[in-house]
């Protein structure tokens, strides 16, 4: 396996430099194996992209010159780059004795293993167990069927009224398909897109189970400034139900290209309040996009009776949109993502990159973690179309640390201690994790799929986060089925927290495990 160090942007302290993590190469070659003389070690080597030591260097300035940035990115365990930048500055820095040979030698050593191990030097590649894939192996009756099961998964159910979803395919004789996205193929891959086998449309999809359904674009595109208003309401008006197909798509969403904003581009939420408003049957809204919207007035809309969230679904998207609606499939998707409101980025520039809220300022921090603000949707939202009961089996009360004579946290007033050392590996008798054990029951009337997340809020100490997922497990059960879902935590490893220096600590005192709205209080102490 291969691993890419991620891009990590400066926060306002400029503690991160914007190129590759080097503290997450360190991580990977001293945790995870790599540079193992076991050839049965899956993590070989490690590449940056392609222009991120350049970054490093010309952009973010964390080195004086090219040729630092090529030795400490190889140092700190740097094997390989996209692009150019090593080839060019990695000599000069021998010369300048920043680097030695022997460090080159080593990242060189684990790039020749890997292309070893992949039969390079083995003869003809056409003769090699793989050297005949072509694209008759790519478009296969079971590839293409596991698209339609990753969009099936991937969607995500956001609203529900009154279980207006699933339709009924023999109750709905008429459909109105409605949306800038209702027809679209190439927007459904995204963006650094392969090629697709086969397009399926959700018009496409839909019309398979409904005979008689009828489509209007209602916006040219998503970016549109006009609306055909009076056509889409007239269609809306005339069927037993109205799917509005909405969203984003590659021409304000990619990279290097971000969204200004987070309301519905164009005419569409006007095109939404109108069709909603008109419809003589129940009305499902379909976004697709990469990123979140500001959606409160469809979520707050009574007339739009239901909101899914399907990212950019694939080729076979159409066919898994059609499958959730008419409950062919029960949705088990959760939202990846924090879904924030239009005010927010009113108000903060989205260029700050500080995780932290800041209450000096207003600033409500980001992602799950540590906004403090109100959501359209939270990570981790998303409905079935069952309901599951979490109960507490088994779980800690009190975790009580044993400290050697090396350790000065011994007083009230200590807040937390190193989240390394004996003291953490042997936390728990002589372990250093705790179980958790939930009982998990469908209490629906139909199978269903649950992802049950299990988060932890640690003491207010070291700007810690206000909720931390620990972990999280997929299960299947049939209705009225239950089961038991354990979890793992690491004492240390698990409820530690960053101090403000970027070192690692085990905040002592209340901390909380949840469940859904299920609760648990534990403390830790010394």
């Amino acid at each position: 396996m291969v691993v890419q160090a991620g891009y990590e942007p400066a926060d306002h302290s400029g503690f991160q430099p914007y190129g590759p993590n080097l503290r997450l190469v360190h991580t990977v070659h001293s945790q995870l194996g790599l540079g193992s003389p076991d050839l049965r070690v899956c993590f070989r080597y490690i590449v940056s992209d392609c222009d991120s030591l350049g970054i490093l260097y010309g952009s973010q300035h964390y080195t004086k010159t090219p040729e630092e940035a090529a030795a400490k990115s190889i140092l700190a365990g740097l094997d390989l780059n996209c692009g150019s930048f090593l080839g060019n500055h990695t000599e000069n820095a021998v010369k300048k004795g920043l680097i030695d040979e022997a460090a080159i030698n080593k990242a060189i050593s684990n790039n020749f293993a890997t292309l070893m191990r992949l039969g390079f030097f083995d003869g003809n590649p056409k003769n090699q167990p793989y050297g005949g894939l072509g694209p008759k192996d790519v478009c296969t009756v079971e590839n293409r069927e596991l698209a339609v099961e990753t969009a099936r998964q991937g969607i995500v159910l956001l609203k529900n009224s009154a279980g207006s979803l699933p339709l009924s395919p023999s109750a709905i004789k008429t459909l109105a398909v409605i949306g800038p996205n209702a027809n679209v193929t190439k927007t459904m891959i995204g963006n650094y897109e392969g090629v697709a086998c086969k397009y399926t449309t959700p018009l496409q999809g839909l019309e398979r189970t409904v005979l008689t359904t009828k489509y209007h674009r209602g916006c040219f595109n998503v970016t549109c400034t006009e609306a055909d208003l009076d056509s889409a309401k007239t269609l809306a008006a005339s069927a037993d139900a109205t799917v509005l197909v909405m969203g984003a798509d590659q021409t304000i969403e990619k990279e290097t290209l971000d969204r200004i904003d987070l309301n519905l581009p164009g005419k569409q939420q006007e095109l939404v309040t109108q069709v909603a408003k008109a419809a003589r049957g129940p009305v499902v809204l379909v976004i697709m996009s990469g990123g979140g919207f500001d959606i409160t007035f469809a979520k707050n809309d009574e007339k739009i009776t239901s909101i899914m969230w399907v990212g950019y679904p694939g080729e076979a998207g159409g066919i898994a949109i059609a499958d959730v609606i008419f409950g062919r499939h029960n949705p088990s998707g959760k939202l990846p993502m924090t879904w924030y409101p239009q005010s927010y980025v009113e108000k903060v520039p989205m260029t700050n990159m500080n995780m932290r809220p800041d209450k000096s300022n207003g600033y409500l921090g980001r992602t799950y973690r540590f906004y403090i603000g109100e959501t359209v949707y939270a990570f981790g939202d998303g409905l079935s179309y069952t309901n599951f009961s979490h109960q507490l089996i088994k779980a800690p009360k009190f975790v009580s640390l044993n400290l050697d004579e090396s350790q000065s946290c011994r007083s009230p007033e200590c807040q937390s201690l190193d989240a390394i050392g004996p003291h953490c590996e042997k936390a728990v008798g002589e372990r250093s994790d705790f179980e958790v054990q939930l009982k998990v029951r469908n209490v629906g009337d139909r199978e269903g799929t649950e992802t049950v997340f299990l988060f932890t809020t640690p003491p207010e100490v070291h700007g810690s986060p206000r909720k931390q997922l620990l972990g999280f497990e997929k299960i299947r059960l049939g209705k009225k089925e239950e089961t038991v879902v354990r979890f793992k935590v690491d004492v240390c490893k698990d409820l530690g927290v960053v101090d403000e220096i970027g070192k690692r600590k085990l905040a002592l005192g209340h901390h909380l495990l949840h469940v859904g709205s299920l609760k648990h209080s534990f403390n830790i102490s010394v």
